[in-house]
């Protein structure tokens, strides 16, 4: 059975009343709040920011404390209330809630709305119709603001909320009872299905590191250990910012994409830069290996991924082109290996932000196959290289292997979800 048709069945041919949200409740403005005032015990609290980072749709114990003091001053949240976020970075964020299960009482601050559920609709209903799309798009008529969007109070207030059977308040909570039901089970279901995809994941992940350490250890056969000053020569980058991010341009690479967006080599640039930069900027070769050149960790600095694209691709100044003969995929995948890693971390400037001694990381040493015979070591170079591009798919290709398949368990339950609160608007029915 389809959830539309489910819908149908449980309605059982009960008007659907879609009302603004202020009336069907409190809405109250929360106050003050900053994490300064985060204490080990006390009064339990509810900052905005944690609703999009640590809370899913209902908690009975909170992240962070205050003092009672402080507590005098600010908001309260009762159990069954549910709060609401009203300003972040991006629209996506904003109206993310949170129903609050627990026995104290608690507190919240500004930028986050109280809404106290009548006796006409479940607060864990209401929390769950802020997942779809619909809230989404009606939530977007009142947004505003660009680097900052805000959706005010009295704004929520005016989004319209889907009732079904509002002239029987029993009937209708029963109704909304059965649909939070069926979506606590689904998204338990689900949480369950991903923890274990992401357990098996990161057991996989595991063991490609393993083997693909042992591969390049090369504890058999004909191989040289040499220094990278010796396969080939660090290039740095000149400099551009974000700001210079433009939807059509020179394609780039940005220092801090190849620890967040890159993998261990790519054809294609997720950014480019504007185009009258041209000639200021330094450029990595198809072949090169662009390697980062500061992190805010160890493990960050020295991230290398091989630009196999077509033409070449401007790089930041906080990173070097490593430019060779070799096999770049292979010198990016010998990069990632521990031994090379625990080297490496040994030429790396520590401080607030972590710099990369490329004199130093240049006496490092990576594995030659072969290396009296340039032909054969490239043979053996591009075979490795094979079986780990394999192995690095199952484990970390967004479009196939384990992480797909968490995204595609993800979407259908958002599907279902959707489906399930896709209520009929009064023009809909007219219609």
């Amino acid at each position: 059975m389809s959830g539309a048709s489910f819908l149908e069945k449980l309605l059982d041919g009960a008007v659907v009343e879609w009302r603004p949200l202020s009336s069907l409740g409190e809405l109250v403005r929360g106050n003050g709040l900053q994490k300064k005032d985060f204490t080990e015990t006390g009064v339990p609290a509810i900052h905005y920011g944690q609703i999009y980072t640590f809370y899913g749709l209902s908690t009975k114990i909170t992240k962070s404390f205050v003092s009672p003091v402080l507590a005098k001053q600010l908001k309260k949240v009762n159990k069954g209330d549910v709060i609401i976020t009203n300003t972040s970075e991006n629209l996506e964020d904003v109206g993310k809630a949170v129903v609050y299960l627990g026995e104290r009482q608690a507190i919240t601050g500004g930028h986050a709305t109280i809404f106290r559920p009548g006796n006409c609709i479940l607060g864990k209903y209401f929390a769950y119709f802020t997942q779809t799309e619909t809230f989404a798009g009606e939530k977007r008529k009142y947004a505003k603001g660009t680097k900052v969007v805000d959706v005010s109070a009295t704004d929520m207030g005016k989004i319209n909320i889907p009732i079904p059977c509002s002239e029987n308040p029993k009937k209708s909570l029963e109704i909304q009872a059965e649909i939070v039901r069926i979506l606590d089970t689904f998204t338990e279901l689900t949480a369950e299905l991903t923890a274990e995809l992401t357990a098996e994941l990161t057991a996989r992940k595991k063991q490609y590191n393993h083997y693909r350490d042992q591969l390049l250890r090369f504890e058999d056969g004909n191989v040289e250990w040499k220094p990278l000053n010796e396969i080939g020569e660090f290039i740095r980058g000149k400099r551009f910012t974000k700001a210079d991010f433009v939807e059509d341009g020179i394609s780039a690479i940005h220092y801090g994409e190849i620890y967040t967006r890159y993998g261990a080599w790519t054809d294609h640039t997720v950014s480019q830069v504007r185009s009258d930069l041209e000639g200021s900027l330094r450029y990595a070769q198809p072949g090169d290996v662009v390697i980062t050149g500061v992190g805010e960790t160890v493990e960050d600095v020295g991230k290398a991924v091989a630009w196999v694209g077509d033409g070449d691709v401007a790089i930041h100044d906080d990173s070097y082109a490593f430019r060779h003969s070799m096999n770049p995929k292979y010198i990016s995948y010998a990069m990632q290996t521990a031994v090379f890693i625990d080297e490496k971390a040994k030429h790396v400037s520590r401080g607030k932000v972590n710099r990369l001694l490329v004199d130093g990381v240049a006496k490092v040493r990576i594995p030659i196959p072969h290396p009296d015979d340039i032909e054969k070591s490239l043979v053996e170079q591009a075979r490795i290289v094979s079986i780990l591009d394999k192995f690095n798919a199952l484990t970390n290709s967004i479009t196939e292997g384990l992480p797909r398949e968490i995204e595609l368990r993800q979407k259908q339950y958002e599907h279902y979800r959707n489906l399930l609160l896709s209520f009929p608007k009064p023009e809909e029915v007219a219609t």
